[in-house]
């Protein structure tokens, strides 16, 4: 392992909401980080977190295999956090690709890449199915790459806890895909675990980690707990599948709540694989998601005390 003090570490999609926590944890962990991305003052942020000399910025695009050497070029570990609903294959398999062979051909001691619980390169949905390419290429061109598939991920930037809370203020909260399964990770947790993999490849290269949270929801079940936790109160109203499906057709649309890929992913539950390997891995123990959930959600109109009053039940 070398000395984190020395590593340098090349974070794609590092300006992204799970990417700023793991920029955290490696500045913690004594790790000097490159952070990359297409507009590098989306990433600027950042800069608040590690001191001067510890960190830069690189543009560079995934799609594009020169940028994506360039930017990895002097690095001893490299992060793949990019993921995305549009130009998958490029982004997801062929971008995986061009970043394991600059990785390989930079001389990186350590790889994480960062897929999806559902990855598998036979899966219908496209989202899972070019992740399950981008996996299989990875481990191709760097076998000793490690590979994280996280559940949804859950935290004070994330889309899906902030959409549904807002959307509380509504007198009848529709529920699509009610009954689909997940396993809410929270993303310090994750972040933790992937910095972990990035600094000390001898414990984790070459392995394969499903890593999701405590609890598994259905959908139902997790709304009423994002409700519980902003303090409001809303009726729950299933949308039934035959309509859910006819929505996800008008997914192109501006403002649409969700795509036909990603109603096809809600066919399936999310849930870690039995026997597999998560957090415990990393000596980490998961978060459950009222414990702090409230600390931001309470801004939708819940009591700004929730939090307290939750981890006060939690610890007793």
């Amino acid at each position: 392992m070398i000395d984190p003090e020395y590593k340098l570490v090349t974070v794609f999609g590092g300006s992204g909401f799970i990417g700023r926590y793991v920029c955290e944890q490696l500045f913690e962990a004594g790790a000097r980080v490159r952070v990359v991305s297409r507009n590098p003052r989306c990433a600027y942020f950042i800069q608040p977190l590690g001191t001067v000399g510890r960190y830069g910025f690189v543009a560079a695009d995934v799609t594009s295999r020169e940028s994506v050497r360039k930017a990895v070029q002097g690095s001893d570990a490299v992060i793949n956090l990019v993921g995305s609903f549009s130009n998958m294959t490029k982004v997801h398999a062929e971008g995986a690709r061009s970043i394991a062979e600059a990785a390989r051909d930079a001389g990186a001691t350590a790889l994480v890449h960062i897929s999806a619980m559902s990855a598998d390169p036979r899966a219908e949905a496209a989202y899972s199915r070019t992740k399950g390419e981008g996996e299989v290429a990875v481990r191709e061109i760097f076998p000793q790459a490690t590979i994280i598939r996280p559940s949804i991920v859950f935290g004070q930037e994330d889309k899906l806890t902030n959409r549904l809370a807002a959307l509380s203020k509504l007198p009848l909260l529709p529920v699509i895909a009610p009954n689909c399964r997940f396993q809410p990770v929270f993303v310090e947790d994750l972040a933790k675990a992937i910095s972990l993999a990035a600094v000390n490849p001898d414990a984790h290269a070459g392995k394969t980690y499903e890593i999701g949270g405590p609890q598994t929801f259905s959908m139902r079940e997790l709304t009423q707990e994002i409700l519980k936790a902003a303090g409001r109160k809303a009726e729950l109203v299933d949308v039934p599948g035959p309509i859910a499906s006819l929505i996800s057709w008008l997914g192109f649309l501006p403002g649409a709540p969700l795509t036909r890929d990603q109603w096809t992913m809600l066919q399936r539950d999310n849930v870690a694989a039995p026997g597999s390997t998560g957090l415990e891995a990393f000596g980490i123990r998961p978060t459950p998601f009222a414990v702090v959930a409230p600390e931001w959600l309470t801004m939708y109109g819940g009591n700004r005390f929730a939090r307290r009053r939750i981890n006060l039940t939690a610890n007793s």
